[in-house]
């Protein structure tokens, strides 16, 4: 055979045999699915396993959320051959009939899609995924069920975990865990059925961060799939990995301190470090044991409970209540007729009571006794300057041009907006412009005898407690704050590069001066409101403010910090229907809590036991 001859054979030869290898490729991957049936089989011989998720401390290193080893007994249909159901029940210690009960709720729980392609509702259900079978086992639960799974293939156990709180506080920070939805499954294919995920608080916020990294478990199974050595002696396994813990900037001792003070009632503490803007303490009142919300049992049993109680313990006051300021508000308009130039520190005006209702109490000669007394006639002038400050021809015009100034100092402040803060459900409370009274009255058809009500923190204005606080550490930085948040740190890694940036008002650092001399008064002078909040060896600057309360008494409130020059604690007390206003209950509340945080104990034990002893009428 020539030469040329030869290579047309070679290459008849490897064509021939190139066909026969994509005839075959072409029957295994199309028609014959034996192969594909046997690959994914080898796939789904894997188990993921779930870390604990990441603890958390306190600023203090003390461990306010860790972990407790439970146990899911799980199940895959496709890998269940012959189960003998009666042998299966005893072993559970159920009836057969709970035992298929039980097969049917996981099917049906699944719910169904539509499919577009055969025009039909479909189970979600897929007989070849791993489900709970049986949720939260304790070691002594599981102990009992394992030694025998080798009977039963197609279950198997999974190490879990559920959280627990060492202290019983702080609930509406922490939030709790609760197993994923059908919906977040589909959204996010990190989570499987019977994986929990935060449903509040920081447990939400923080939810990528706190469950870490899923590892890997490859298996061989026998004839009978059952697991029986690893595959490749673990070389393709791959580690779970806890997430890095979650540092807060809360003093768990203050917020245990807070909730025993509120005791019995309604209400809520704010306390912030100015200089970080770490959340010291976050009290809701009344509030619950986070404990409560462990685990499905729990859940089931307890949820419901907390939601149909009247008091509204799930509800965090301190984020989400929008009250309007009373008098603490006093200290903002002030602010800003200093720094818009129409009062100076000396300017004094009588307590005219024919034109705002007001106290028994000297005229104020100056801005700081004004604060002192906490005046309203003086406030009513303070703010028609203000507002009409003859910068527009006619009075509604002019008064349109004032209020928008005005508004635009209250955002400086983060009021009338959510502050970007690290958790859920804030509320952003009202600051009103010209937009929102001409919405209400139209355009041009308002002055400031119209409004006047803001002038001394009631009508349309509305503040959240935290937003408070936060207004209460902007003067005692006499300027600027940090937005307030409760994760000082990710592991190591120190504070977050938003929580650094400092956001600074509009108003000048000497007028804040004046301002907190007014505040040092309120507590130390004679004639001042906020006495009741006296320490002899720290110096508060606070201010009293009485809310008025269509549905009872009047709300109470006092804000402050201390100590007044290197201030290390800003703070909000607000208490509802505390009959007597702010300087009879939230002043001395809010005393405790500074004395209790900077010096570690208490000494004004007559007073803490008012406190505590204290009740209040609600109407729900």
């Amino acid at each position: 055979m020539n030469l040329d001859a030869r290579k047309y054979v070679i290459i008849a030869f490897v064509l021939i045999v190139g066909m026969i290898y994509t005839i075959r490729l072409f029957y295994m991957q199309v028609i014959d699915d034996s192969w594909t049936l046997r690959a994914q089989q080898i796939a789904e011989k894997r188990r993921e396993i779930i870390p604990p998720r990441g603890v958390v401390f306190d600023r203090n290193h003390k461990k306010v959320v860790s972990n407790t080893t439970y146990y899911n007994l799980m199940m895959v249909e496709k890998e269940i051959k012959d189960l003998d159901t009666v042998a299966f029940a005893q072993l559970l210690g159920w009836t057969v009939d709970e035992v298929r009960a039980r097969f049917k709720e996981i099917v049906e729980g699944e719910g169904t899609y539509y499919n577009k392609h055969t025009g039909k509702r479909t189970s979600n259900y897929q007989k070849g995924r791993a489900y709970p079978y049986l949720k939260e086992l304790t070691l002594e639960e599981i102990s009992k069920i394992a030694p025998h799974l080798d009977d039963f293939p197609g279950f198997y156990e999974e190490v879990t975990s559920m959280r627990r709180y060492p202290y019983a506080n702080g609930a509406n920070i922490l939030g709790y865990l609760a197993e994923v939805t059908r919906e977040e499954i589909d959204e996010n294919p990190y989570y499987r059925p019977g994986y929990n995920i935060g449903r509040a608080g920081i447990e939400r916020f923080y939810e990528e961060k706190l469950r870490g990294q899923k590892g890997i478990r490859y298996i061989v199974t026998s004839a009978l799939n059952n697991a029986i050595e690893p595959y490749a002696d673990g070389k393709y396994d791959t580690s779970a990995i806890q997430a890095d813990p979650l540092i807060l900037g809360i003093d768990i001792e203050l917020q245990a301190y807070g909730e025993k003070l509120l005791n019995g009632k309604r209400g809520c503490i704010v306390a912030i470090e100015p200089s970080s803007g770490e959340i010291l303490a976050l009290v809701s009142a009344p509030t619950y044991d986070p404990n409560l919300l462990i685990g499905k049992r729990n859940i089931s049993m307890n949820y419901p409970k907390l939601v149909m109680d009247p008091s509204k313990p799930l509800f965090p006051r301190p984020l989400a209540a929008e009250y309007p300021p009373g008098s603490t508000f006093k200290l903002l308009n002030s602010l800003i007729a200093l720094q818009e130039g129409v009062i100076t520190p000396e300017f004094g005006a009588p307590c005219n009571k024919s034109v705002v209702g007001c106290h028994n109490h000297p005229s104020a000669g100056n801005l700081m006794d004004a604060i002192k007394h906490s005046c309203n006639p003086y406030y009513y002038a303070v703010m028609r300057r203000i507002i009409q400050q003859g910068k527009k021809k006619g009075i509604f015009a002019d008064a349109e041009v004032g209020l928008n100034t005005w508004a635009q100092y209250m955002h400086r402040f983060g009021l009338g907006e959510k502050l970007e803060t690290d958790i859920t459900g804030l509320r952003p409370g009202n600051i009103p412009d010209a937009n929102y009274y001409d919405r209400w009255y139209g355009h041009h058809r308002w002055a400031f005898s119209t409004i006047r009500s803001i002038s001394i923190g009631q009508g349309e204005v509305m503040i959240t407690p935290l937003q408070m606080a936060n207004v209460a550490a902007t003067i005692a930085n006499k300027g600027w704050y940090i937005t307030p948040h409760f994760v000082k740190s990710i592991g190591k890694k120190g504070p977050m590069d938003q929580y650094k940036r400092k956001h600074y008002t509009k108003i000048d650092r000497q007028h804040y001066e004046v301002v907190i001399e007014g505040m040092r008064r309120v507590v130390y002078e004679p004639g001042g409101t906020g006495r009741r909040a006296r320490l002899k060896d720290i110096v508060i600057c606070g201010k009293t403010g009485t809310v008025q309360n269509p549905h009872g008494e009047d709300h109470s409130v006092f804000i402050a910090f201390a100590p007044m020059n290197k201030p290390k604690i800003a703070i909000v007390a607000f208490i509802e229907n505390a009959k007597g206003g702010g300087g009879l209950w939230a002043a001395p509340t809010a005393g405790l809590m500074i004395e209790k945080y900077l010096t570690r104990k208490v000494t004004e034990i007559d007073r803490e036991k008012t406190i505590m002893e204290a009740t209040f009428t609600y109407k729900d």
